[in-house]
């Protein structure tokens, strides 16, 4: 079969198989333009050549051809031609060349058996198939033999033989038993390449009446069976039983016993062989021997090496397997059998021969008239083949003249070929080993050009990479192709542009200026054509923040950023994967948009995350890894070795270090004898040692663990090695942190660190404790105490040293000698008072004190140091006494010198000194009384400035809290305040110290002063505070304008603003209003006249707005700011009544009746008759109807000329939309029975309001005023 290329349908067309030397059965042609143009027939599919047939089904040869005109089909059988119109069990597929012979319905395969060729011909040529051998399969039946049993002395060879009948193909040989099991094979026994059953040497086990050889045909799909096979293997022991039972006791004969033979070779036989094997097949040697002990079977290439690769050793090393084999691969291979007797080898020549194969097949060519062009058959083979021509079926000798071609050996050659010379060639190599059938056609068209590309084709790039443009054209002769940027563009030349064969067109490096239109112009001498095609260079794609490598712990969260830039016009996708595969599937991974989240990180988690962005045009991709990390698990495998009495080895294997290295190890031990439960540091070790010499302490029974220690902390403790007792023995160490003290003046208690368990060394663990009074000529005094520690010595004398040892025994003996240290007995207080205390006064607030030492036999224990108590006894310039407050301080060691700080100016004091030791205080030195010197005092309690006129201000203040002396004035220092806060001149007074008030006069008026205050003693000036105050501008209290009370009453896009506003008329305000929090500047809106309230319109819904209201002409000022929240918008808004065009003319008529009835009412009053709406009110105290005016929103007023009752400006309406009453009774509440007047959106009220007061009756005839027809509506709503 001819071999098949593929071209990508990105660049393929009918231009490459057109205009190069394709092979046909790979040509992709357009489908259009197959309608059109001519073409000889081409073999698409056929049958094998070694076509095997299963005689049960229906045989189906196969020939499929493509041509243009589509092609008529036609067979030869064995040579002649195959007229299947006389055959009815053979049909041939419609539009096809495919036979297929009908075997199911009464015929009989054996009757087709043959050589079949397939012919495809048009009007342009013909095409033949290769020659297909038709044979059905055979799975004959074993002939019939007469099988004698096997009768075989153990450690014989034996072949047990299979000889299969021959199949059609082979069948596959395999051994069984009567249970169907496959029978064991090993080195020993094993099956032959033939099929026969080998065995090296036969053993007892060996023995059985069912080995049955099985031929497998798998065309037919059935199996064969031999008759099965009987071996009987007799051992040498029952052997010369039989043999004695047989024989008398005279004869002296017996089987002699197994004996190891050196291996024989029972296939192949001698010592050499041949074979011949085809190129490209698999060889297959086999070298299998007989042998005691079973030989093992080794393989070699004399002069040379077994192929690396391609060597395979099969059936326990008695087949060698080379696979694709090569002319190279000739040569001798040795087989060698050896055991522990000795060897025998085999040497088989190997000899590789080769059916023809292709060097170069012939290609189609497609040729214009007037050109030239060659058919190339190149073929190899051993022996070489030979090479011969065939045109459109017939050999070409025999063909029709054609004087545009000449054969010269495998090349056909043309000249100035003409349509007439379109033909189908076919090119035979064969040798002895087989054929080589290649069909190739010649089409000489003459055809203007096309393009195949499709108009206006768009083409996306990324910038800097190649774009490629296609231009696929096809024309006879071949075409030239141009390029063009844009319509009217210059042809395109130079090294930024690389011009393809096949018409495309390349940019190596694409810029974004190389986006636009492209021309591609195709022309030869028939015609010219052009096609335009769009480019597009779009801006790469960009990871500008990578994810980065972490270390993150176990049970810990980890983010990995992948922040991407790209081209506006394209859709990245961001896809994660783990270690090159797709993100497990668990919640805990979280994918936002640039980022990737891992929740409650584990060790499963640990890898490579990969962040991959892809658009339509390019990927591209950034890595991380993910180190998760851990305490180590703990190590394991705890293991004593080398047991001493005073040491042993302790090894462990260490746990995993969880990703970050074990640092060290600490080893814990468990004295199960005296604390068991209790682990004690024993030792540690780094992280890169396993084992460790313990020392070890006498009479402990020891457990240890092992403990692994790395950055992230501390591993569990590894389970506890065995036990281990050490022997006992005299105690190594006496106790510690000996002391002698006394508790009491006649005693001495000796206290000690008692050993811990394993310090005892042994059991019975007791103490020895020794004393002496020191530098005194004494014997030692001892006792043995239990196991504890302290001891008590009683009746010593008060305070003297003694010598003292504590040492540990127990039942095996004594500790070393213990060393010496010095107690005392107990101390008593100091027996006297430290004498000539003296007192230096430093300062006013600073002392120091002197005492001379009191005698050390005095003391009565250790000294610890003198205290000093000392006391104001009263203040020198107030006289008056308090409570008395003892300091003290205490000056260590035997100082007799101290400083008294913190002492208050102008007062008298009284102290005294005691000695100190570990017992307490002595007696005290007697009082000695020294006073402080004056010191400047306080700031004034306080400062206060009243009564401002024009020209004066009135100062009073109280004195300091804290004199320190005797006052001798007061400094009052002041100065003015200008508008830019600059200060002017200081004037400075000094008032006697008995005045507590002053007058300023001759003050400038309306000035700003600034006043600083202090007090003085004889020492100086103390500290100062400090006030303001103003001189007033006239005699009448200031107006100062203001507003005040801003508040709001908002709904869903409206608010009303309402304030109230203090200072001079004719104001003109302004509301000014913007979103809460924003930095955006206010908008601002004027109000009309001198209304305290505004509507603001327009706002959002749900939204927070700040707002103030300022008035303009007076300096600018404004109110504070407010802020307020518009109400949150409906989903489905409810209907406004008001606004509905019935509602309004119902009350448009409801209002024209009132007017009629008020009319008519008029008529009747001018008439004498009496409507009795004044006596209704009076009786029942209705409500005073309060019109509104529509001129600046403010309440009407009342006809009565005495009850003019107008609405106080100063009225508002707060956030929460009720109608509070403030200081003047004159509100909103005084005229409306209700709160809930709400606001309409241009700022009036709806509803109704009614007076608490009662009106006082009119006088004379007078009827009250007929009710407004705007209130009646109103009253309506």
């Amino acid at each position: 079969m001819m071999k098949k290329k593929s071209i990508s349908a990105s660049k393929a067309s009918l231009v490459l198989f057109l205009c190069q030397m394709i092979s046909a059965l790979d040509v992709p042609l357009d489908s259009k333009l197959l309608e059109e143009l001519l073409q000889p027939p081409t073999i698409t599919q056929q049958s094998p050549k070694d076509y095997i047939v299963d005689p049960r089904e229906n045989i189906v040869i196969q020939c499929e051809a493509k041509g243009k005109p589509p092609p008529s089909f036609s067979w030869t059988r064995n040579g002649t031609h195959f007229d299947i119109d006389k055959d009815a069990q053979v049909t041939m597929k419609p539009n096809s060349g495919t036979l297929v012979i009908n075997i199911m319905n009464g015929g009989k395969a054996e009757a087709y058996e043959g050589v079949y060729q397939c012919t495809a011909r048009n009007e342009r040529g013909a095409a033949i198939s290769n020659n297909i051998v038709i044979r059905p399969s055979r799975s004959p039946l074993w002939t019939k033999e007469k099988l004698e049993p096997n009768q075989v002395r153990e450690g014989d060879s034996l072949v047990l033989h299979c000889r299969p009948p021959v199949g059609l193909p082979p069948p596959i040989i395999f051994w069984m038993d009567n249970a169907f099991q496959r029978l064991p094979q090993s080195e020993r026994v094993s099956q032959g390449l033939n099929g026969d059953l080998y065995f090296s040497n036969v053993q007892p086990e060996d023995t059985r009446e069912d080995y049955i050889c099985y031929a497998r045909f798998n065309h037919t799909q059935t199996i064969q069976q031999k008759q099965p096979i009987s071996v009987k293997v007799f051992s040498m022991d029952s052997l010369n039983d039989t043999i004695a039972a047989n024989l008398s006791d005279t004869d002296i004969y017996g089987a002699k016993p197994v004996t190891e033979r050196q291996p024989i070779l029972l296939t192949p036989t001698g010592s050499s062989s041949t074979k011949v094997e085809l190129r490209g097949n698999v060889l297959l040697l086999e070298c299998i021997a007989a042998g005691l002990p079973t030989p093992v079977i080794r393989w070699i290439k004399e002069g040379g090496e077994l192929p690396a690769n391609r060597t395979f050793f099969e059936n326990f090393k008695k087949t060698l397997k080379i696979i694709d084999v090569s002319e190279a691969d000739s040569g001798n291979y040795k087989c060698i059998a050896r055991n522990i007797l000795g060897s025998a080898h085999h040497v088989i020549s190997v000899t590789v021969k080769a059916a023809p194969y292709w060097i170069t097949a012939p290609r189609n060519l497609v040729l214009s008239p007037g050109e030239d062009g060659t058919l190339i058959c190149r073929a190899n083979g051993n022996p070489k083949p030979n090479i011969s021509w065939l045109a459109n079926g017939v050999p070409i000798a025999i063909a029709p003249e054609d004087p545009s071609r000449k054969v010269d050996g495998d090349t056909i050659i043309f000249s100035h070929v003409q349509e007439r010379s379109s033909a189908v060639y076919q090119c035979n190599a064969s040798n002895e080993y087989g054929y080589l059938l290649a069909n190739a056609f010649v089409n000489v068209l003459a055809e203007p050009p096309r393009i195949l590309t499709p108009a206006n084709k768009l083409y996306q790039v990324i910038a800097d990479s190649p774009a490629l443009l296609d231009c696929a054209y096809f024309g006879s002769p071949k075409p030239e192709i141009e390029w063009f940027k844009g319509v009217k563009g210059s042809i395109l030349r130079g090294s930024e542009y690389v011009f393809h064969d096949n018409g495309t067109l390349e940019i190596p490096v694409a810029q974004k200026d190389s986006t636009g239109t492209y021309t591609c112009v195709a022309r030869n001498e028939l015609g010219k054509i052009q096609n335009e095609v769009q480019l597009e260079v779009k801006d790469p794609t960009m990871i500008i923040k990578q994810p980065e490598y972490k270390v993150i712990q176990r049970y810990g969260q980890v983010s990995f950023e992948c922040i991407i830039k790209h081209d506006s016009t394209l859709l990245p996708t961001v896809i994660w994967l783990k270690d090159n595969d797709e993100l497990p599937d668990d919640e805990r991974f979280l994918v936002g948009k640039d980022n990737l989240t891992i929740m409650n990180v584990t060790d499963k988690d640990d890898g490579t995350y990969t962040c991959i962005v892809n658009t339509t045009l390019d990927s591209v991709s950034a890595s991380a890894v993910l180190t998760v990390v851990a305490r180590p698990n703990p190590p394991f495998d705890l293991e004593l070795t080398g047991q001493l009495e005073r040491s042993v080895e302790l090894s462990w294997i260490p746990g995993d270090e969880n990703n970050s290295p074990i640092t060290n190890f600490v080893i814990e031990y468990e004295d199960g004898l005296h604390e068991s439960g209790v682990w004690h540091y024993q030792t540690e070790v780094p992280g890169t040692q396993t084992t460790v010499q313990l020392k070890l302490s006498p009479y402990v029974n020891y457990s240890f663990r092992v403990i692994a220690v790395n950055e992230i902390g501390r591993s569990q403790p590894s389970e506890p090695s065995e036990q281990y007792l050490t022997k006992s023995a005299n105690p190594d160490e006496n106790p510690s942190n000996v002391q002698g003290i006394g508790s009491e003046p006649d005693n001495l208690v000796i206290t000690w660190e008692s050993l811990k368990g394993f310090q005892s060394n042994g059991p019975g663990l007791q103490y020895k404790v020794s004393w002496r009074q020191k530098d005194v000529d004494d014997e030692w005094t001892s006792v043995i105490v239990a196991n504890v520690s302290k001891y008590i010595v009683s009746g010593t004398p008060t305070f003297v040293p003694y010598e003292i040892k504590v040492q540990a025994l127990n039942d095996l003996g004594y500790a070393p000698e213990p060393s010496e240290v010095i107690g005392h007995s107990g101390e008593d207080l100091p027996m006297v008072a430290p004498g000539n205390v003296q007192v230096h006064v430093i300062n006013s607030t600073l002392a120091k004190v002197h005492w001379d030492p009191v005698p050390l036999k005095t003391v009565r224990g250790h000294l610890q140091g003198y205290k000093v108590y000392y006391w104001k006894v009263q203040s020198l310039s107030r006289r008056s006494r308090r409570h008395v407050e003892k300091k003290i301080l205490t000056f260590r060691g035997n100082k007799t010198f101290g400083m008294l700080p913190g002492l208050e100016p102008y007062s008298s004091y009284k102290l005294n000194v005691r000695v100190v030791n570990g017992k307490g205080e002595g007696p005290a030195s007697p009082d000695k009384v020294f006073k402080t010197p004056e010191g400047v005092p306080s700031s004034p309690s306080f400062l206060k400035i009243t009564n401002p006129t024009l020209d004066s201000l009135t100062l009073e203040w109280g004195s300091p809290t804290h004199p320190n002396g005797v006052l001798t004035s007061y400094i009052l220092k002041f100065q003015p305040i200008n508008n830019t806060h600059e200060l002017g001149p200081l004037v400075e007074i000094r008032i006697p110290a008995n005045e507590s008030s002053l007058i300023l006069k001759n003050l400038n008026y309306s000035t700003r002063y600034k006043f600083y205050f202090n007090a003085q003693t004889s020492v100086g000036s103390g500290s100062q505070i400090t006030e303001e105050a103003v001189t007033i501008m006239d005699e009448v209290q200031p107006l100062y304008p203001r507003i005040r009370n801003v508040t709001t009453a908002a709904a869903e896009t409206y608010a009303n603003i309402s304030w109230e506003y203090e200072g001079p008329d004719h104001a003109n305000f302004y509301v000014e209003y913007g979103v809460a929090g924003s930095k955006e500047d206010w908008k601002k809106e004027i109000v009309n006249g001198s209304r305290s309230f505004f509507v603001l319109k327009g706002l959002t819904p749900g939204t927070a707005y700040k707002v103030r209201v300022g008035a303009e002409g007076l300096s600018g000022f404004r109110s504070s700011e407010d802020v307020f929240e518009t109400g949150p918008a409906m989903a489905s808004r409810q209907v406004d009544i008001a606004t509905q065009g019935w509602f309004i003319g119902l009350m448009c008529a409801v209002a024209l009746l009132i007017l009629i009835l008020l009319i008519v009412c008029f008529i009747r009053r001018n008439k004498g008759g009496k409507y009795p709406v004044k006596e209704k009110e009076d009786a029942h105290a209705d409500p005073e109807i309060q019109p509104m005016k529509e001129d600046d929103g403010t309440f009407g007023e009342y006809s009565d000329a005495e009850d003019h009752k107008p609405l106080k400006k100063g009225s508002r309406t707060p956030s929460d939309r009720t109608v509070k009453k403030e200081d003047s009774d004159d509100s909103l509440v005084d005229y409306g029975e209700g709160v809930n007047g709400q606001f309409n959106e241009d700022g009036s009220f709806i509803g109704q309001y009614s007076g608490k007061k009662e009106k006082e009756p009119a006088e004379g005839n007078e009827s009250s005023e007929a009710p407004s027809p705007v209130n009646a509506m109103n009253s309506f709503v």
